[in-house]
């Protein structure tokens, strides 16, 4: 019995680890104590880019398991959690612009992008991971688009994950942690 119970408790302790849910984010720049949680890393980040700079951003994603990682952001805050949804068609489209030209210039045709849902996001602030697409990642749930611009929201809460295949973009949905799908 008491086995169980140890048993019970590393698992509960262990849940955390690797896994958020960042629906009930608090983090609010004018309230800087809303602003020391984990999952607010970001936006604090965020805050401190240089005013009078663009209004999106990148930076080398600073966890020591994902070293070839980047992370494409906006520098304002949306509402908490911040979401893609939460963007005007002309920020969406930015956004994703700015994500596709640093993942081209890091790895030519073999990139991926990806949003994880919110359910499975470690931090409030928006932001899509930016990485070398693993190998066997395609899968037949994607619309196929030309322009940043013509990438849907993500559907019913899902994550989405796109990457380049010829002349077009493949916009993947269904996975709801698809930054895994991208090489560390």
């Amino acid at each position: 019995m008491r086995f169980f119970r140890i048993l019970t408790a590393c698992a509960a302790l262990a849940l955390p680890l690797g896994h958020a849910d960042v629906r009930g984010c608090l983090c609010d720049s004018a309230r800087p104590e809303t602003m020391r949680p984990q999952e607010c890393s970001l936006c604090r980040l965020a805050d401190a880019q240089p005013p009078g700079e663009a209004e999106f951003f990148l930076v080398h994603d600073n966890s020591p398991n994902k070293p070839n990682r980047w992370l494409a952001m906006p520098r304002s805050h949306g509402v908490n959690p911040q979401e893609l949804s939460g963007m005007t068609a002309e920020q969406h489209s930015t956004l994703w612009t700015v994500a596709i030209r640093k993942a081209g210039e890091l790895w030519g045709n073999d990139w991926g992008l990806a949003v994880n849902n919110l359910m499975n996001r470690t931090q409030c602030h928006l932001h899509i991971h930016i990485g070398k697409l693993g190998p066997g990642a395609e899968n037949n749930r994607f619309v196929a688009v030309d322009t940043a611009a013509e990438i849907p929201l993500p559907r019913n809460g899902d994550g989405i994950w796109v990457h380049p295949v010829g002349a077009k973009l493949h916009v993947h949905w269904g996975e709801d942690k698809p930054e895994l799908l991208l090489q560390r």
